[in-house]
């Protein structure tokens, strides 16, 4: 069903959330844009603008190493400023209530850590943009440290003291999806009676599998995001309002 407007999406949100016992989120960009986080993929976006730069190309290149890194630091702007927005907000209250066991997102912004849940009980499908770490030895450092060694070389990326290459501890296109955090998404997925689609446009696979994943196993889904999605069908709720607007009754004051 889709909502029609904004209070039929509340209540029917409402009495599903009172209903469930297990409820997992999963987060993609949508969520992040009311706290200055631009979408990479709408028009307009960082994507439509540069392309991607691919793993193989980070690897294989200290040029591509050099720009990966010159991206980042013009996001600093975006990131740095950012604070938790409403929706991440509702979701830490429903986590705090006992109804989330954990959450899953595409988004690699911190928020929902900056909101209150716990990183233990958060799945980082593509990762951290917050640190970085040695694709060698797994050692993390700070940006600050990178940004100061960048500035130093004359805007050239850092190595590890390892030999190894230094990235944000994000997933690039083209790299190995992690293994225990997609394991982790899979048991809360097949494991939860309630599954919440927020800001994804679920079209980015493995992790769009996970909705469906979760309607096969007999959880209820709902799907909130401004565009239509290919799942909206195999949706019990379809909810095309604002997300802050949508969730912000569920936040606990």
């Amino acid at each position: 069903m889709i909502a029609a407007d904004l209070e039929t999406a509340i209540n029917g949100l409402r009495g599903l959330i009172e209903n469930a016992e297990a409820i997992v989120p999963f987060t993609g960009a949508g969520i992040s844009t009311e706290c200055g986080i631009p979408d990479f993929r709408s028009p307009g976006g960082q994507w439509t603008k540069n392309q991607p730069i691919y793993f193989d190309d980070f690897i294989s290149s200290q040029e591509m190493r050099d720009e990966a890194w010159k991206r980042r630091f013009a996001m600093d702007e975006y990131f740095a400023k950012a604070k938790p927005g409403r929706g991440h907000r509702a979701l830490a209250s429903l986590h705090r209530a006992g109804k989330v066991p954990g959450l899953i997102t595409q988004n690699i912004d911190n928020l929902h850590q900056d909101s209150g849940i716990s990183a233990k009980d958060i799945v980082e499908l593509h990762g951290n943009t917050t640190y970085a770490t040695c694709l060698s030895c797994d050692r993390r450092y700070e940006l600050q440290w990178v940004r100061d060694k960048y500035a130093a070389g004359a805007n050239c990326a850092p190595d590890c003291s390892c030999g190894g290459y230094i990235k944000t501890a994000t997933i690039s296109f083209g790299q190995q999806m992690p293994e225990e955090p997609m394991r982790r998404a899979e048991a809360l997925s097949k494991n939860c009676d309630l599954f919440l689609a927020i800001g994804s446009s679920l079209v980015v696979w493995p992790a769009a599998g996970f909705p469906l994943m979760a309607k096969q196993h007999g959880a209820a889904l709902v799907i909130i995001n401004r565009e239509p999605t290919e799942f909206d069908a195999l949706a019990d709720l379809v909810v095309r309002q604002d997300i802050g607007d949508a969730l912000a009754p569920f936040i606990a004051h």
